[in-house]
Formats: structure tokens, C-alpha cells, sequence
């Protein structure tokens, strides 16, 4: 079992290496434990299952934190980065009627309300939450600000 595991090992670290992409580096893992295994004279069945076992621990707690390590320098596409991003609506957004449009940056996107019955009158300031296919999805900007709710503040 000695060279099945060194195989076994090998064969996921060099397709690791060729993909970049973390998809066998959790076997390779896995792999190395049943090797020393197998150096120690465990019995074959338990190499396999600690290989199996080993494998899905390491996936399921350290392909999130991986994930977000890999794609911590991927750069969004010009439409992908406008989600988050405020605007103003240079015409009434109405899904029924399939209007509307958004100016951001200095471009003009056509735009669609996130809620299907709201129409979002022109000249207001909107955020992107979404992106579907060419149309923004976006919903009325959210005031943070209550002014005092009327009231004065007092020193």
C-alpha cells in the first residue's frame, strides 16, 4: 500500500499543481496521513477510510477560507463592480411596463426595480443590488439620516 499511496499522493499534488484551482490539494492531504499509515503497518481498510475521512475534514473546513484566499484577487468585470454602487435614475423604473434607466458613472444602464410592483420615479438615487443579464436590479437608496425625527436636538 506503501506505493499505492505515494501514487495516489503524487498524482494529486501534480494535478493540483497543473490546475491551481484547490481541487485535489484535500486528497493529496488526505493521501500523506494514509501513507504514514501504511508506513506504520495500519491494515488497508483503515488507510482507506482515514483517507476518506481526512479528505472530507480538510474540504469542509478549509475550502471556504481557500476560496476566499484564491479569489481574494480576482478583478470584477466592468458590470459586476457596479453592484453595491449608488445611481440616479434618468427615467421612471416600472417593471410592468419593462422602463427604465440608470446613470452610473457617467454610463447609462437600463434598470429594473428589485420589488416587481414598486415604480421608482426618475431623478432618484438608487442602489445596484444585482445584475441580470444587461439590466441593473436596483431599489431606492436607503436615507440613514432621520433628522432628528423632527426634533431638536438639544445642548
Amino acid at each position: 500500500m506503501v506505493y499505492t499511496w505515494c501514487v495516489v499522493l503524487a498524482v494529486m499534488l501534480v494535478v493540483e499543481f497543473a490546475t491551481m484551482g484547490l481541487t485535489t490539494i484535500w486528497f493529496a492531504g488526505g493521501a500523506l496521513i494514509a501513507l504514514i499509515l501504511s508506513l506504520l503497518n495500519v491494515s488497508a481498510g483503515v488507510q482507506v477510510a482515514v483517507f476518506v475521512l481526512v479528505s472530507v475534514v480538510l474540504l469542509i473546513l478549509t475550502r471556504p477560507f481557500a476560496q476566499k484566499f484564491v479569489n481574494r484577487g480576482l478583478t470584477l468585470t466592468n458590470a459586476d463592480a457596479l453592484v453595491g454602487l449608488d445611481g440616479v435614475a434618468t427615467s421612471d423604473i416600472d417593471n410592468i411596463r419593462g422602463t427604465g434607466s440608470v446613470q452610473i458613472r457617467g454610463q447609462e444602464w437600463s434598470a429594473r426595480s428589485v420589488k416587481d410592483t414598486e415604480i421608482i420615479p426618475k431623478d432618484t438615487i438608487v442602489t445596484v443590488k444585482a445584475i441580470s443579464g444587461v439590466k441593473l436590479i436596483v431599489a431606492e437608496k436607503e436615507s440613514h439620516s432621520h433628522e432628528n425625527d423632527g426634533k431638536e436636538e438639544e445642548v
